[in-house]
């Protein structure tokens, strides 16, 4: 039988596929149990009779999976009356075995309970007072025998009953975890997805910016200063670069399909950054206040990436002289702001810099204020774990 079931209201039931290739040794071993039975405890009063039975009750066992309550009350019925017209002389409930085990591997072992209860007492009270050739101590013998064989059986199809549904149950809840593994591995990867493209965003976003300076620079003083042009271009070049490799290395990680545990922009890279901007002819200060060694890679990378976008709108929106970069690191928590001197501007920002930042320090449980007042700032905070 396949550990395969289906629900019927409360009770499980083995599965009919499986139970259909049974019927036919079913009937079988009922066709041939009944006469060994009667031959052994001596109940074959007449080979016919007791050929007879064995047949009715095998033809019974054809319909054991569509009625098996009436199918067990026909049988034990059917044994009772042979019995009771001394057709056998054996047997009150045993010959109906394939009816019992069928009822409890349907669920219904209270029900196969009590007819095995009617008809053993009923077979006692027969057999003690009724059948005058027994006496009481006989009768109390036989069918105790008899309810032994039936609770076996009824144990027998229970247990494996219970590890039908067991080996069911155990396979649909490895699938549901399965289901739920392969769920949470594609969140997994749709998170890194919008992780790398916040990188990108990052990196390409601050590259043009600051290169678009350069260029502009270049421009104006190709014809008076021509040392100067090549000192912007060789900047640019140098933004260029250094772009170049981070965006190789976020092309590394959608090769791999992994992200790596080192931040794409170290905190030690804040002065790179700076200098950057102050080749575009600004004025940077990074002022970092506290020990930065136990700021982990997701904190780092997220402080880095908000600098370098405050930084780059700084570049292309403010019309800023200068700008102040602070790192407070404390026991418990980090906190950055990047204020210039410009001309302000929306809290809300344009494009996908500043949602970026708010999903940023947001996923690491942390809080971004914008203020336009005087200038623009941008201030993080995010906790330590």
């Amino acid at each position: 039988m396949t550990a395969s079931g289906r629900r019927a209201g409360h009770r499980w039931i083995p599965s009919v596929q499986g139970m259909r290739r049974h019927d036919l040794t079913t009937a079988a071993v009922t066709l041939i149990g009944v006469p060994v039975g009667m031959a052994l405890t001596g109940g074959t009063i007449n080979t016919t009779m007791t050929a007879t039975l064995a047949v009715w009750l095998a033809i019974f066992a054809f319909f054991l999976r569509r009625w098996p309550l009436t199918v067990l009350i026909l049988s034990v019925a059917s044994v009772a009356a042979m019995r009771g017209a001394d057709l056998i002389g054996a047997g009150w409930a045993w010959p109906a075995t394939a009816a019992f085990v069928a009822m409890a591997l349907w669920g219904r072992l209270r029900a196969a309970s009590i007819v095995a209860a009617a008809i053993l007492l009923y077979g006692l009270q027969w057999d003690a007072f009724v059948d005058v050739d027994h006496g009481v101590a006989w009768a109390v013998a036989h069918v105790g025998a008899e309810a032994l064989w039936i609770a076996a059986a009824l144990a027998a199809a229970t247990a494996y009953r219970n590890n039908l549904r067991w080996r069911t149950e155990l396979t649909a809840r490895l699938t549901a975890d399965e289901h739920e593994r392969e769920q949470a591995a594609r969140r997994r990867r749709a998170e890194e997805r919008v992780e790398i493209a916040r990188d990108l965003h990052d990196v390409v976003s601050h590259t043009l910016a600051v290169v678009g300076v350069h260029l502009n620079v270049a421009i104006d003083a190709f014809d008076d200063d021509r040392a100067e042009a090549r000192e912007a271009l060789r900047l640019a070049q140098d933004v260029r670069n250094r772009a170049m490799l981070d965006l190789r290395a976020l092309v590394e990680v959608l090769r791999d399909g992994a992200r790596t545990d080192q931040p794409a922009g170290e905190l030690s890279g804040l002065e790179r950054l700076a200098d950057q901007v102050r080749g575009a002819g600004l004025e940077v200060s990074v002022t970092e206040d506290g020990d930065r060694r136990d700021v982990p890679a997701p904190v780092a990378t997220a402080l880095y990436r908000v600098v370098q976008e405050a930084l780059t709108n700084t570049v292309r929106h403010a019309g800023a002289s200068r700008v102040d970069v602070r790192l407070h690191y404390r026991p418990t928590e980090v906190e950055v702001s990047v204020a210039d001197d410009g001309r302000g501007g929306s809290p809300d920002g344009d494009g996908h810099g500043i949602p970026g930042m708010r999903e940023r320090v947001a996923a690491l449980r942390g809080d971004l204020a914008l203020v336009s007042e005087g200038g623009f700032t941008v201030r993080a905070t995010i906790p330590l774990p």
